[in-house]
């Protein structure tokens, strides 16, 4: 994209990226471009608050928008009827047990206002080594006594972790409130683990409503420095997470 004018990232992964500061206002966030989705490079865009997001045929784009939206993982809010609602389910959410599935039920969920998906299979493979490495996570809700024998998929989320923070990637729900189950078991657990925020990228109304933060780049990225640092051992979230009843999210 020359016209642009677009830094090009350097061929080796371990190589910083430009100040975030320098990304474009227009579109928000766009900061370079070009790289590969290695590992090591990957994990150094999130501890530095950038992410990929790109589509099939364009090149790889890093992005560090500002303002950035941030859940306060003690801060997640669900509106009474969700809760009464979630009190009378039968689900479960559980962590790293389908890490595959639900990465690909996020890319072929449908999206308002979007055609296609940004999660190509470049990206599919990149997150599932980072997966399979203990950096990236899913959590998934399943309907408790499902046809197999962790249940059905009902929704979820995944993203990654660096430190002690989680910064996720997408979500989807093939049953109403699947993914806003699967976003308040992530907050629940993590607020327990005394990890405090949780990266949601960029704005939207419907964030907004369960209890995201617009915050400037600057703090955003002031607050993750401060986090990756602060370290966690890299691994399976499985037995970690355990199988937490979204009847318990209710309060």
């Amino acid at each position: 994209m020359p016209e642009l004018r677009l830094p090009m990232l350097d061929a080796d992964p371990t190589a910083p990226f430009p100040p975030a500061a320098t990304a474009l206002r227009e579109p928000d966030g766009l900061l370079a471009f070009g790289g590969d989705l290695s590992p090591a490079r990957l994990l150094n865009a999130y501890a530095h608050g950038i992410f990929p997001w790109y589509s099939h045929g364009q090149p790889i784009l890093w992005w560090s928008p500002d303002p950035r939206m941030v859940f306060r993982t003690d801060g997640m809010h669900l509106s009474r009827r969700f809760r009464r609602t979630l009190r009378g389910l039968p689900w479960v959410a559980t962590a790293d047990t389908a890490f595959d599935a639900v990465v690909a039920a996020c890319a072929s969920t449908p999206r308002p206002g979007q055609r296609g998906t940004w999660i190509t299979p470049a990206m599919r493979a990149a997150y599932g080594e980072l997966h399979r490495l203990g950096h990236a996570h899913s959590i998934e809700v399943r309907e408790a006594g499902g046809p197999d024998a962790h249940g059905a998929l009902v929704g979820g989320l995944y993203g990654v972790a660096v430190g002690r923070m989680f910064f996720a990637e997408s979500m989807y729900s093939a049953r109403s409130g699947g993914s806003k189950a699967a976003l308040a078991a992530l907050a629940a657990r993590l607020a327990g683990w005394g990890w405090p925020l949780l990266d949601a990228q960029v704005e939207n109304a419907h964030l907004r409503s369960l209890g995201a933060e617009a915050w400037p780049r600057a703090r955003f990225l002031a607050e993750t420095a401060r986090l990756v640092a602060q370290e966690s051992p890299a691994g399976p979230w499985s037995a970690r997470f355990g199988a937490l009843p979204v009847a318990a999210l209710a309060g």
